[in-house]
């Protein structure tokens, strides 16, 4: 959520700022509603210090004898007026309570302008996509003839959009997993995280998925509102939530591996074949929580362990910077890293790694305390994937085929394979 502050220090301001998201913000109805609340504000507190001098005056006429019911009456009178004004300043309230929640977070400077993924910004590239002298087939073909992906029994088990794996297939993705949380662990110093797979709706509303996506989740429960978590982003970030972090625990650096459950709701249509957009996959995820001195660092550093991944697995990816209509409702600033797939024939989103500011904290009510004020302040949140565990299935499927089907194994994989180097055709 966006500073309050900001919209009563410098409205026009916050209206260019969301201007280059696309969002017409109605300044004037904002106006409107602060105004009206200051002004109910006013007139409650008159009401009250009406009310509490006829009730001190209750008491003095008490004493001298004489008839207390006009005053009676006339707090009366002033309760009942204090009540209407208090249900109207609610009301006002939760206007500009669902105008804040439903604006976006300012972008940074560094954002570029643009109005969808075809105006961000490469800023580099990594590896040469390999060169094949037969025909490349797809992780789908793949996977069937290692007969180790099978959709359609997912489909008759759920519906469309899931999958089963079996065999080395299986063991490939569990071993891509091991590899990138003894990585993030290991060589990153992030701390491994195991967290709930259910949220409650004020997990979703501190990391900004709700109210706004609330389309895009699998909820299981109303009573209370229970939810299926869309990345482990949700449960790892509300660990601090309500809290206040000693400085001695910051930067906090953690890393988790969930599956996660979207409803792709808008996104029927797109990306219906294998793996790609699937409504249950598996992600590793990094989260830090640092102070807002940090943050910009913190954001190249994170993207950084992302891509160390995909650099041991040696596959070629480019960096891109997310412009200003590409980038999420709850960031400020997104790189998206993209791998290539040759089955595609493309380069395809693996990670994106955004840092959400003050945004997030604020909704959350995660702060620090500074040593050097001894008050608390807003930390600064961050994510990125590190990696999607089967968008890097995918990518290694693809990318290490042999004309006759196999799958070579990155090294950095082989002891997770037990020294397995090949996925070989019928074994």
């Amino acid at each position: 959520m966006l500073d309050p502050q900001l919209f009563r220090s410098d409205l026009e301001s916050v209206q260019v700022q969301l201007k280059r998201r696309a969002i017409d913000f109605d300044a004037d109805f904002y106006t409107d509603l602060e105004n009206k609340r200051k002004a109910i504000q006013v007139k409650t507190q008159e009401l009250q210090n009406e009310r509490n001098s006829r009730s001190k005056a209750i008491g003095q006429a008490k004493a001298k004898g004489e008839d207390v019911q006009p005053l009676l009456d006339q707090v009366q009178g002033f309760g009942d007026q204090l009540k209407e004004a208090e249900i109207e300043l609610a009301g006002v309230q939760a206007k500009m309570q669902a105008l804040m929640e439903s604006l976006p977070n300012i972008l940074d400077t560094a954002v570029p302008a643009g109005k969808s993924e075809d105006d961000n910004v490469e800023m580099s590239r990594w590896g040469e996509a390999p060169q094949f002298d037969f025909e490349v087939r797809d992780h789908v073909d793949l996977g069937a003839l290692h007969k180790g992906m099978d959709f359609e029994v997912a489909a008759k088990i759920t519906s469309a959009r899931f999958v089963a794996l079996k065999g080395n297939i299986a063991r490939l993705q569990r071993a891509l997993i091991q590899f990138m949380l003894d990585t993030h662990a290991d060589d990153h110093g992030y701390e491994e995280t195991y967290v709930p797979y259910i949220v409650n709706a004020d997990s979703l509303y501190g990391t900004g998925q709700l109210p706004k996506f609330a389309d895009d989740l699998f909820k299981v429960s109303s009573d209370p509102d229970l939810y299926l978590i869309p990345t482990a982003e949700v449960p790892v970030t509300n660990i601090v939530r309500n809290e206040i972090v000693d400085n001695t625990d910051m930067p906090m650096k953690m890393v988790a591996h969930t599956p996660c459950f979207r409803s792709e709701a808008g996104a029927y249509g797109r990306d219906v074949r294998g793996l790609i957009r699937q409504h249950q996959f598996e992600k590793v995820e990094l989260v830090q929580v640092v102070r807002a001195s940090e943050s910009e660092q913190a954001h190249e550093d994170l993207t950084g362990h992302a891509e160390a991944i995909l650099q041991k697995l040696n596959l070629p990816y480019r960096k891109v910077l997310l412009c200003a209509g590409d980038t999420g409702f709850s960031s400020a600033k997104t790189y998206d890293l993209e791998v290539w797939l040759p089955g595609q024939n493309t380069f395809r989103e693996i990670s994106s790694c955004s840092n959400f500011k003050d945004f997030q904290a604020r909704r959350l009510k995660a702060r620090w305390r500074n040593p050097e004020t001894g008050k608390p302040e807003l930390v600064h949140t961050l994510n990125g994937s590190g990696l999607a565990a089967g968008r890097t299935l995918v990518a290694v499927i693809e990318n290490n085929q042999t004309a006759e089907g196999d799958i070579n194994i990155p090294e950095a994989l082989q002891s997770y394979m037990g020294g397995l180097k090949v996925i070989s055709v019928g074994k």
